[in-house]
């Protein structure tokens, strides 16, 4: 039995996850993405793949060393490929993509609470009417987040150093080091000193079976994980002002750009969020969703915020009263939501509306 898993997993070697990322660098470096808007389409399809394939190698690494690793380790892959494809669009964009960060990772966490938290518990409480889940580790989570979101978010639009929704070089440095203070707190509570709180009992017993991947399997999901992530910042940088030009041209904000590349970025951990919910495993998509957006802002914010203060491209990052209040009304209706430790489908029918709203008043502010 081990013999035949251990085949099936080499077997993937061959399989679409490992030929798509190829497919992609061997388009990419073709040429032919420039002004060819058949080749442009194309790449836009290979890049969803290629973060599905990401996601993928990812969990068989994830599987490897068990939970609650496993939800960082895919938490911390999207925000690496969020962090770089907006510090590189940033460096060569100039002042048009001041506010590329900001509306990226603002995209992701509206996503993430409304979208993948709501649909989770949605279809969760739909199949199974009430689901359980630790709400100590809800509260941790949200604790950690609501800090965040205020230091990188809220703060700058009212702060007094630079006029605008800027910060000054001091209040970056500390921005910078306050954000990574509280994710490091977050990790170790997740991961030493209250790892209880974020796993269940079928997961410990996942930990077991860990062994069952093999060495090789593993060397090729690290290494087309690599390649993944790398070949998806890639094809984002190349299909962006593109994207840019039609959602122009047909009269929409510019800020739809970030919602959509934050869309695609985090369709992975959607996908398997739901799964998990559908599997009445509501923990691991909390730890997903909740973990990814406190990644999103927590890693991305600062290290953009660092970026810019070495290279001296303009950053901004305060919010606009509209977008704090939806983001407030977001954050306020999980919290109530998740605080009781059991959930059931009107929760997650609120949070989807909630996204609609967002969605639907970026278009029309």
């Amino acid at each position: 039995m081990h013999l035949n898993k251990k085949v099936n997993y080499i077997r993937k070697f061959y399989e679409w996850t490992t030929s798509i990322p190829i497919l992609a660098f061997l388009l990419y470096f073709s040429g032919y993405l420039d002004d060819n808007f058949f080749f442009q389409v194309f790449a836009g399809i290979l890049l969803i793949f290629c973060v599905l394939s990401a996601v993928h190698h990812s969990e068989i690494v994830a599987h490897r060393v068990g939970e609650p690793y496993g939800t960082i380790i895919l938490a911390v892959s999207i925000t690496i490929i969020e962090v770089a494809i907006i510090v590189s669009l940033m460096i060569t964009g100039g002042e048009q993509y001041a506010s590329f960060a900001r509306d990226t990772v603002y995209s992701a966490v509206m996503l993430l609470l409304n979208g993948v938290v709501g649909l989770s518990l949605f279809i969760g409480g739909r199949k199974f009417h009430t689901q359980t889940f630790s709400p100590h580790s809800v509260k941790i989570a949200l604790v950690s987040l609501i800090s965040i979101v205020a230091f990188t978010m809220i703060l700058p639009t009212f702060t007094k150093g630079e006029p605008g929704p800027y910060y000054n070089e001091a209040q970056i440095l500390f921005e910078f080091f306050a954000c990574l203070a509280i994710y490091a707190a977050f990790i170790s509570a997740q991961t030493i000193r209250h790892r209880e709180y974020f796993i269940t009992e079928d997961e410990i017993k996942d930990d077991n079976n860990g062994y069952t991947i093999s060495n090789t399997s593993l060397i090729i999901s690290i290494v087309f994980l690599l390649i993944s992530l790398t070949i998806v910042v890639l094809l984002a940088k190349s299909l962006s002002p593109p994207l840019e030009s039609v959602i122009v041209n047909y009269g929409l904000p510019k800020s739809l750009v970030g919602i959509i590349i934050a869309g695609v970025i985090l369709l992975p951990e959607g996908i398997a969020a739901v799964t998990a919910a559908r599997k009445n495993k509501l923990q691991t998509s909390l730890n997903l969703a909740l973990g990814s957006a406190i990644a999103s802002i927590g890693l991305t914010i600062p290290t953009v915020s660092l970026a810019s203060y070495i290279y001296d491209f303009p950053l901004i990052l305060g919010l606009d009263i509209l977008s704090i209040i939806l983001l407030v009304i977001s954050i306020f209706t999980v919290m109530l939501s998740l605080i009781g430790g059991r959930s059931n489908a009107v929760y997650g029918v609120v949070l989807l509306v909630n996204l609609v709203a967002y969605i639907f008043l970026t278009i029309n502010p």
